[in-house]
């Protein structure tokens, strides 16, 4: 290839009920790492702020000026004790909760007429990268309906545009232990190395697929 795999990683900062964000360390590490895996590949950080009016402006404005061919997405699920590899994404927002502007969804939906849409056969072997780094890690038919759904709505959006990004996948993470404090009693711990090594198999299995999708389109 003339030109360097582009893959655009992405967390979030902290919102209502989570002051701690462990995408945000996770993010940085992995977009940090030497590799020789990564020497012909771009990666690009970036933390949302939760809300969804950053996603909508940010993310059009990230696919055209770092041209993703790969996008992967980390969010934050504080009651879950594993890893979720994300298969689709719900056409649903709460009305309940705020984001972190203190914006409030005035309906329960998206966009009108549509049901969820999924991300692809690739989440499976994304999902065997992560497992086989001995992390407990699931695949999730559920995002929820917060910030974590919305972005992976959006993304599948800008996939199946000819603009933009071939490959995207959403992953949610456990909370992990901060500065040494512990979570509470009963929680499964899996630390934030767990996570990073989970992470770049992640990403060296998204570097690979986009790869392969990419010599195939010159060849098609």
């Amino acid at each position: 290839m003339s030109e360097k795999l582009s893959v655009l990683v992405t967390g979030f900062g902290p919102f209502p009920g989570a002051p701690f964000n462990p995408t945000m360390p996770l993010v940085k590490r992995l977009t940090q790492l030497r590799r020789p895996a990564f020497d012909d590949v771009k990666l690009t950080s970036h933390i949302f702020k939760v809300t969804y009016d950053t996603v909508d402006r940010e993310l059009p404005e990230l696919i055209a000026r770092v041209r993703p061919q790969a996008l992967l997405m980390f969010g934050l699920a504080g009651r879950t004790a594993h890893l979720r590899v994300e298969t689709r994404a719900r056409n649903a927002v709460t009305t309940l909760v705020a984001d972190a502007g203190r914006h409030r969804a005035r309906k329960g939906s998206i966009v009108g007429g549509a049901d969820a849409t999924m991300f692809g056969p690739h989440t499976a072997k994304l999902l065997r990268a992560a497992l086989a780094t001995g992390i407990d890690a699931r695949a999730s038919r559920d995002a929820g309906s917060y910030l974590c759904n919305y972005l992976s709505w959006r993304a599948i959006e800008a996939m199946d545009k000819g603009d933009g990004p071939r490959l995207a996948a959403f992953v949610h993470v456990p909370l992990i232990p901060r500065h040494g404090t512990s979570l509470r009693k009963g929680t499964e711990r899996i630390t934030l190395e767990a996570l990073v090594d989970a992470g770049e198999a992640l990403l060296m299995e998204m570097v690979k697929l986009a790869r392969r999708s990419s010599l195939l389109s010159s060849r098609s």
